[in-house]
């Protein structure tokens, strides 16, 4: 990239002047991930202080009549937030999804189930003969609190891609939040992720409702080397200025990348600790390890426990990552 394009990005970025799409393009053509990571990290800083955000949740790949019958177990959990992503299941009848969501909000009472994508809610439109904004009243008086993204980014979470129905998304989207309910905004990786950016700006321009993306590897696609995914979570922070959260999913990317991304624009470390072996003080450390102070969060980013930050003996700042 030449200096004058890099000094010009870098006027915009520090002014907070809205980026557009060649601007993008531009980013996610650098090959220098450090000064890419820097402006995002600013920018970072600017949105979200120093925070690590984590939450005490579970992610489970379990159709949520399956879960009913883990709820006795997970009660004991202490979770605020418990994420479905098996999504709807063949063959079985639109009146089984709003009932066994009704017996897991009684099982669970205070725990902000996040259960289908915006794919599934089209797939529960056609199943239920009615349309979404019906289908999703009669989740939401079962309990539903938000939408959530699939395992590992399947085309039906949302990806702007050649065979996706994004006109179909976007009004589920729509929907969702005029009613109140959160729903994620997913990206792909590579350049054509930018151009996905900046209709989920326009759309949060439109609504506002979007409180965080997740970028997630693309089902059936190649492997996302870590630079790649450093680079799509510096771009996505930078050209997505209207959407405050960015999250770092550990079970897409491995827990030393998601970690890195908190680097390069992420302030959300999310993965569900029973895939990792991990604890919650584990997560705590990974966090302040990074350089950030680890804040437990609820399911709208309400701080529930904030920690101390790392120590200014191992690290007192973010430390660019070594390729």
């Amino acid at each position: 990239m030449e200096v004058g394009v890099k000094r010009e990005l870098e006027e915009k970025v520090r002014s907070g002047e809205r980026l557009t799409r060649e601007d993008g393009h531009a980013l996610h053509a650098a090959d220098d991930l450090a000064w890419l990571g820097g402006l995002a990290h600013g920018v970072r800083t600017r949105v979200n202080g120093t925070a690590g955000h984590f939450v005490a949740g579970r992610h489970i790949d379990t159709p949520v009549e399956d879960a009913v019958a883990l709820a006795g177990d997970l009660a004991d959990e202490g979770l605020t937030e418990l994420r479905l992503t098996a999504g709807v299941r063949d063959g079985l009848p639109w009146e089984a999804y709003p009932r066994a969501m009704r017996a897991l909000r009684d099982a669970l009472p205070g725990v902000s189930l996040q259960i289908f994508t915006a794919g599934d809610i089209l797939t529960l439109e056609t199943l239920a003969g009615r349309d979404a904004s019906a289908v999703l009243d009669e989740l939401i008086d079962a309990g539903l609190g938000a939408l959530t993204t699939g395992s590992t980014g399947a085309t039906e979470t949302g990806f702007a891609e050649s065979g996706d129905d994004w006109p179909g998304l976007s009004r589920v989207h729509r929907l969702a939040h005029a009613k109140g309910l959160l729903t994620p905004a997913v990206v792909g990786h590579g350049p054509d992720g930018v151009d996905h950016l900046l209709q989920l700006r326009a759309l949060q321009d439109e609504t506002g409702g979007f409180q965080v993306l997740v970028p997630l590897p693309r089902p059936q696609g190649p492997a996302v080397t870590p630079l790649e995914a450093l680079k799509t979570f510096a771009v996505a922070r930078l050209l997505l200025d209207n959407v405050p959260h960015l999250r770092a999913l550990w079970t897409a990317y491995g827990l030393q990348t998601a970690q890195l991304a908190l680097q390069h624009g992420a302030d959300d470390l999310d993965g569900s600790l029973t895939e990792a072996d991990l604890t919650r003080d584990d997560l705590v450390a990974l966090i302040r390890d990074a350089g950030f102070r680890p804040v437990r969060r609820d399911a709208r980013y309400g701080t529930v426990q904030e920690h101390e930050g790392p120590d200014p003996a191992r690290r007192e700042a973010p430390q660019p990552m070594r390729i």
